[in-house]
């Protein structure tokens, strides 16, 4: 087996794959999502579907499969992971990579109002022109997904997501100190962190992060600093530790009620470490 690591999508990509034919082939397959759905990218199709002024807009064969897994997250989640609240993204202050977001120190609260009426259908896009999508960490574990699914690599981490397709896969998870919080069994299969202690800048007088709540179009400012998840791919997973996450204090007592996740642990705001009751740490 060979490893290697190389950045895309803003994060570090670390790849285990049979062969350095296949590593590559599963960092252009990264670059390809990249170059469709980056809002960063003026020329992805992405940033050309935001633009659009209609209430319908046609979508490539790619990016509507991409849309469509956007579609699926939704309704994992009942709505609270949704690709809909691009505007709030940008709003807020992230409106560049992150690396490019600084902190502003006079801000106007925006006055925003979530509209959650788009879907996708085949391969065409209908939403309230006004609506503009953030893939963001979707398409990162969608990606994962899909390198594994095609054969390219027998296991993809990318910037929190973890995709294996290997009995035996294990990850640790670290807490936002740097220290390991737990080892976990993830088989084949996958595990997602999400977390807001990293990805943070001030506007005004606040201090805010890139996880929008739907709910409130606001910042996530619940007691979680970090969530991690463990599903069957990383879609799910990125859904399900943003879902978390977005909970709360309620983030635990949902995620053991979804059949679809097997085990999830949080890091709360004071260091406490919590989890569901059926996560399988490893030995």
């Amino acid at each position: 087996m060979k490893r290697s690591l190389f950045r895309a999508m803003g994060t570090t990509v670390d790849v285990t794959a049979s062969s350095d034919v296949l590593i590559s082939d599963t960092q252009q397959l990264f670059d390809l999502v990249e170059s469709v759905c980056s809002r960063f990218l003026p020329t992805s199709e992405l940033s050309r579907v935001n633009a659009a002024r209609e209430g319908s807009v046609s979508l490539s064969p790619f990016m509507a499969r991409l849309m469509h897994a956007a579609q699926q997250v939704r309704g994992l989640t009942g709505g609270l992971v949704d690709a809909g609240v691009g505007d709030a993204v940008r709003a807020w202050g992230y409106d560049r990579t992150i690396e490019e977001v600084h902190n502003r120190t006079t801000f106007e609260t925006p006055a925003l109002v979530f509209r959650s009426g788009w879907s996708v259908d085949g391969d065409m896009l209908r939403r309230d022109p006004e609506t503009r999508m953030d893939l963001g960490g979707i398409a990162k574990g969608w990606t994962c997904d899909l390198a594994v699914e095609e054969g390219l690599a027998s296991v993809v981490s990318a910037g929190g997501d973890v995709r294996s397709g290997v009995d035996d896969g294990r990850v640790e998870i670290i807490d936002p100190w740097g220290d390991t919080a737990a080892t976990v069994h993830i088989g084949a299969g996958a595990l997602a962190t999400s977390s807001v202690a990293r990805r943070r800048w001030r506007v005004g007088g606040r201090e805010v992060n890139h996880l929008i709540d739907p709910r409130t179009m606001q910042p996530s400012d619940g007691p979680i600093l970090q969530a991690s998840a463990i599903t069957s791919t990383a879609l799910e997973a990125e859904a399900a530790a943003k879902a978390i996450l977005l909970l709360g204090a309620d983030g635990l007592a949902w995620a053991d009620r979804q059949p679809w996740i097997r085990g999830a642990l949080v890091v709360w705001n004071n260091g406490n470490v919590y989890a569901t009751t059926d996560l399988e740490l490893a030995a």
